[in-house]
């Protein structure tokens, strides 16, 4: 622009003018090529002006100080006890690394380093201080392998455990700022604490996301530990490739999961022995824990999974597996993750989970199980010519059968003294005629052909009591006996129990009275007998039961019957029911004490009921023992299912007696019976002269209620291996003249009412037949398949055919009619047992 001086002047002489002029000479011009340099589209870049950065930092620093210098005072006073005050130069703490700044490539740094430990950043700032290489972290074994980390650098213990530096070890900190807590993601991992495979590793195949780690989002990452294995595809894709192949996790697994030692045993699923290294145990076992979905299980759960249908498999050990699962997780924790499982898989995976549970349950209580129960000795096949006579008494009991259902549902190992086979007979119920001509039951036998010993026979004798209506029965004064000490602190114990009484309780009447007494280490009576009407104040008196202390059951049985007996209804029923896991440890307590005891008391004509419940310390022999000696029955209630059965539908057959001191007598005719054995009852025989004395107690008959026996026979025409050797008697009549045409045996009965002392005799005669199992009745059919399973629970000696298959064909044969679904659920028993065994 040449022109500019001139424009000056121009512009210089029209300000001194008085009178502005319109314009000057040449202005078209000058504007002219204004316009045309503003139309050129020329890219200049603008320049900042070097010192403006440094003015706007520097206003910010004056503004900063001005503010902080104005609050200084307020802020000593609030953080007086914790901040010195330091204006000069202080003393470094030898102890205390400090920084003045933090560079930016530093705090990238640092934050590299970090990024798994989310714990709060300590920086403390002082006036004159070096700059340190590395920002300050908790422990230096986290920070990265080429980092110069100072050996004075702040550490977590240098805090007062809430991330503060704690003013006692800190005396020159001027002052003290934290960083707050920022999510952050791990992309490499160098702890060894944690292994995992994803369903990605396993599927051979990564995601963008996976590139450097091949960690899933669902698999699940502990206290900041992380994979340290696995990050080489190759590795992963063989993994999948031998998943393939074998259609194992364990066998795919074997030698490529960091930390996780698998040894093949054989090719059974579930057989391999897996070890987790480096891990330290602390119960002395050597297997990890497993957990699936959640859920805690074991290999064999892990060895049935479809190696498909896995998400994710995470290792874990040392702190990291017992932070969670604890001393359990000792020897490290197999976490498996599952994809999404079709119903059916889903079914089958509960199944196989509820079968596991159960095996644990059990593995539990035999641990330390103290149950206790009185040996028997089957019975053994007796010569007819030598002894053709055979005697024993009644037995209503049902204990034995929901003991050992309770056994096996729990995966146990079935005790064999345990098993009571008649009590397992008579658990169910049989369709038998009722009495007729005022008799108090009625008498049904059935011959037919054994199962289980091919050419072998089978009796059935069969006794039905007489059914009374609920109106006819007569009042009742009953005594709740109920153990309250420490044993039975326990959810199948006496909140079972209170429960249990409720059933009882709806079937009372008005007229009929309950009184309540317990023992723990010490007998005392918590409510006097009490009419049913008020059925508020007894479940009250049941609801404030609690457990604690020991077990002193014989002061309880002397207040009980003391009870009973003062308030004795004559004519009426009188009973007392103990409820108890047996376990007395107080006072009288062994077995022979109790049923001298109990002997003494069944002369006052009360009656007895024994409730067993619990597991793990159950004393069966015990209770047992007082039911038999005290005019009683006996039932062991392992859910609310068997207390509805006993103590609601069966009611009026379980505490009201319409038969006493019931015997059985039966003599076999050799002419068709060269061997027999009767099946049970192996501690309710009876010498034969005790048939007719009655003063020998018996077993007691309730209303409606029903009672089977099974007699083995081995026909006169039939060679056994299973026949005593003969004896050759000089004296002794090998042979009978006598004619009695078909009879196979003559059986006999004799009875006693509730209230009285002279027994009366029925007499039945068996007739001799050549029947097959195929024509048998259900009853028969379906008793023989429960006496068959107790035989093989039991072992037996003398039985041939031990096949639970068997066993289970013929119980669905014979299940009849079946409303109550108990003799279907027996089936199921069977199914149970025998998938155990597999």
């Amino acid at each position: 622009m040449e022109n500019n001086h001139d424009i000056d002047k121009k512009f210089n002489d029209a300000s001194q003018s008085v009178e502005e002029p319109a314009t000057f000479p040449g202005f078209d011009k000058v504007w002219a090529r204004v316009e045309e340099k503003l139309d050129k589209k020329e890219d200049k870049k603008r320049i900042v002006p070097i010192w403006f950065p440094y003015g706007i930092a520097a206003s910010l620093v004056i503004g900063l100080g001005a503010f902080y210098f104005i609050n200084k005072k307020d802020i000593v006073d609030i953080s007086k006890p914790q901040i010195s005050q330091n204006t000069i130069l202080p003393k470094v703490n030898p102890n205390v690394q400090v920084i003045d700044s933090i560079v930016k490539s530093n705090i990238e740094e640092g934050i590299q380093s970090q990024k798994v430990i989310q714990k709060p950043e300590v920086l403390a700032y002082e006036t004159i201080i070096p700059k340190p290489e590395i920002s300050p972290i908790y422990h230096n074994d986290l920070a990265p392998h080429n980092a110069d980390i100072p050996k004075e650098t702040i550490t977590y213990e240098e805090t007062n455990g809430d991330g503060i530096l704690d003013k006692d070890k800190v005396q020159s900190i001027d002052e003290v700022v934290l960083v707050g807590l920022r999510p952050v993601k791990k992309q490499s991992y160098t702890s060894s604490a944690v292994s995992v495979v994803s369903s990605q590793s396993l599927e051979g195949r990564r995601s963008k996301k996976a590139k450097g780690n091949i960690i899933a989002s669902s698999t699940i990452a502990v206290n900041g530990f992380g994979n340290s294995g696995f990050n080489n595809y190759s590795e992963t894709s063989n993994i999948r490739n031998e998943f393939k192949r074998s259609n194992n996790v364990q066998q795919a697994l074997a030698g490529k999961v960091s930390g996780l030692q698998i040894s093949s045993v054989d090719a059974t699923p579930g057989s391999a022995s897996i070890l987790i290294r480096g891990s330290k145990s602390l119960s002395g076992g050597k297997n990890p824990l497993y957990v699936i979905n959640g859920v805690v299980s074991d290999q064999n759960s892990l060895a049935a999974l479809n190696p498909n249908k896995i998400e994710s498999i995470s290792v874990l050990k040392d702190a990291s597996a017992t932070a969670i699962f604890g001393s359990r997780a000792s020897n490290g924790v197999i976490i498996i993750i599952t994809k999404k499982l079709s119903r059916k898989e889903k079914k089958a995976f509960k199944k196989l989970q509820k079968v596991q549970d159960s095996i644990n349950l059990s593995k539990q209580i035999q641990q330390n199980n103290t149950e206790e129960y009185d040996a028997l000795v089957e019975n053994p096949f007796e010569l007819t010519e030598n002894q053709s006579v055979s005697t024993f008494s009644i037995d209503v009991d049902n204990a034995a059968y929901s003991n050992i259902r309770r056994m096996i549902n729990n995966g146990e190992i079935v005790n064999k003294s345990a098993v009571r086979i008649e009590e397992m007979i008579n658990y169910f119920k049989y369709n038998y005629p009722q009495p007729q001509n005022n008799q108090p039951f009625s008498i049904n036998t059935e011959y037919n052909a054994s199962p289980w010993n091919p050419k072998h026979k089978l009796l059935k004798i069969g006794l039905q009591g007489k059914k009374i209506p609920m109106d006819k029965l007569p009042s009742s004064n009953f005594v709740f006996l109920i153990d309250v000490s420490g044993s039975m602190d326990a959810a199948n114990k006496l909140p079972l129990l209170k429960s249990s009484f409720k059933v009882l309780l709806d079937q009372l009447r008005p007229q009929d009275k309950v009184g309540i007494v317990v023992y723990a280490g010490s007998a005392g009576m918590i409510l006097p007998p009490t009419s049913a009407k008020e059925k508020d104040k007894i479940l009250n008196a049941l609801e404030n039961l609690q457990a604690g202390g020991s077990t002193a059951g014989g002061a309880g049985i002397e207040l009980a019957y003391k009870l009973a007996q003062e308030n004795f209804i004559k004519g009426g029923n009188n009973r007392v029911i103990i409820a108890t896991d047996g376990d007395f440890n107080v006072g009288t307590s062994s077995t022979g004490d109790l049923g001298t005891l109990i002997e003494e008391k069944r002369k006052s004509g009360v009656f007895l009921t024994c409730l067993g419940f619990g597991m793990g310390n159950f004393k069966d022999n015990r209770m047992e023992t007082l039911a038999d000696k005290g005019n009683g029955n006996y039932a062991y209630i392992d859910n609310m299912q068997e207390a509805n059965k006993f103590l609601g539908k069966e009611f009026a057959g379980s505490m009201y007696a319409i038969a006493k001191d019931v015997k059985i007598q039966i003599e076999f005719n050799m002419k068709f019976v060269k061997s027999y054995r009767l099946i049970g009852y192996e501690n309710r025989k009876l010498r034969n002269e005790d048939f007719t004395n009655d003063k020998i107690d018996a077993g007691e008959l309730g209303s409606g209620h029903t009672v089977t026996a099974l007699y083995e026979v081995i026909p006169n025409d039939v060679n056994s291996e299973f026949l005593p050797k003969e004896t050759n008697l000089k004296y002794t009549k090998n042979t009978s003249e006598d004619n009695f045409g078909d009879e196979l045996a003559t059986v006999k009965f004799r009875y006693k009412k509730p209230d009285g002392d002279a027994s009366s005799e029925i007499v039945q005669v068996v007739k001799s037949s050549h029947e097959s199992i195929s024509s048998a009745s259900d009853d028969f059919k379906f008793a023989t398949s429960v006496a068959w399973f107790g035989l093989v629970l039991r072992d037996s000696n003398l039985i041939k055919i031990k096949d639970l298959n068997k066993i289970e064909e013929l119980a669905k044969k014979g299940k009849g009619k079946d409303e109550e679904g108990y003799r279907a659920e027996f089936v199921r028993l069977v199914e149970t047992y025998l998938s155990s065994l597999k």
